[in-house]
């Protein structure tokens, strides 16, 4: 696949999971919010590296990370509270 075809879908990704946010589809504790999230930056990091844009590298696979971090505890530890930020 192309960097131009993996960037795509990873944005996709990223757009639908915020597009469906902010319309009330999903809350941004639900696991598929998350998961979309996580998809999308790992593809979208994985495009630019390709590419090799690094700025973007950094900023999606930040935003990868963090994105699985917050999975991770969705699903593991669903019961710790946290700030509604």
């Amino acid at each position: 696949m192309t960097p131009d075809l993996i960037g795509t879908i990873g944005v996709a990704l990223l757009l639908g999971a915020f597009a469906a946010n902010l319309a009330g589809f999903l809350s941004r504790r639900h696991a598929v919010y998350q998961g979309m999230n996580a998809a999308g930056a790992s593809l979208a990091a994985y495009a630019s590296l390709m590419i090799p844009f690094i700025p973007f590298v950094v900023l999606e696979g930040v935003w990868a990370v963090v994105s699985l971090v917050a999975l991770t505890r969705t699903l593991f530890f669903p019961a710790v509270p946290r700030g509604d930020a």
